[in-house]
């Protein structure tokens, strides 16, 4: 029994989420934890606590040199199943923002567009007005503006954890299809 000492769980946070899909993009190449924290927009010690929380959840693992590797399967099978409970869908008003869900690619081609404002990840250069659509990390939309192959990973996400059971279906078959081994 341990009487008096803090609880030792740790606790993944939405910006780990973040980090496994982008490393995930390219899993021959792993970047530095400088080069991952400028194009995501965190610091570099934000990108090494996410990747120890990671580790210890077994969505990664460290190879030989130290280096992290996602665990595609366990990572797959946290986005479609799990993610979307830990980090559940905020919403809020009108705004203009970047498109995410059934409203961004590649879900935008599959889904009939609704005759409603689509959700939108609030940012000051957006090119759509929907509702706000809370993003994982308040930095997602300028990574996702760097990176077009992490927008379509997190717009997908956010299909699963906000869409329709239609779009959560669609997004986690189209997850599985880029998270393949």
């Amino acid at each position: 029994m341990y009487r008096g000492q803090s609880n030792p769980q740790i606790v993944l946070r939405p910006q780990d989420l973040v980090v496994l899909l982008r490393l995930a993009l390219t899993p021959a190449e792993v970047p530095t934890y400088a080069a991952l924290a400028a194009e995501l927009g965190m610091t570099a010690s934000e990108i090494h606590g996410g990747l120890e929380r990671a580790v210890l959840a077994r969505l990664a693992r460290k190879d030989g040199a130290g280096k992290p590797l996602v665990v595609r399967e366990a990572l797959k099978q946290f986005v479609t199943h799990g993610a979307c409970y830990a980090f559940p869908a905020m919403r809020g008003e009108a705004t203009r923002g970047l498109p995410t869900g059934y409203a961004a690619p590649p879900l935008k081609d599959k889904i009939l567009q609704p005759n409603e404002p689509p959700p939108v990840w609030p940012h000051k250069d957006g090119t759509a007005r929907g509702m706000t659509f809370y993003p994982l990390y308040p930095t997602v939309p300028e990574a996702a503006g760097r990176n077009s192959a992490l927008y379509e990973l997190l717009a997908l996400f956010d299909a699963i954890r906000g869409g329709s059971a239609r779009e959560r279906a669609l997004a986690a078959e189209l997850i599985a299809e880029r998270l393949k081994s």
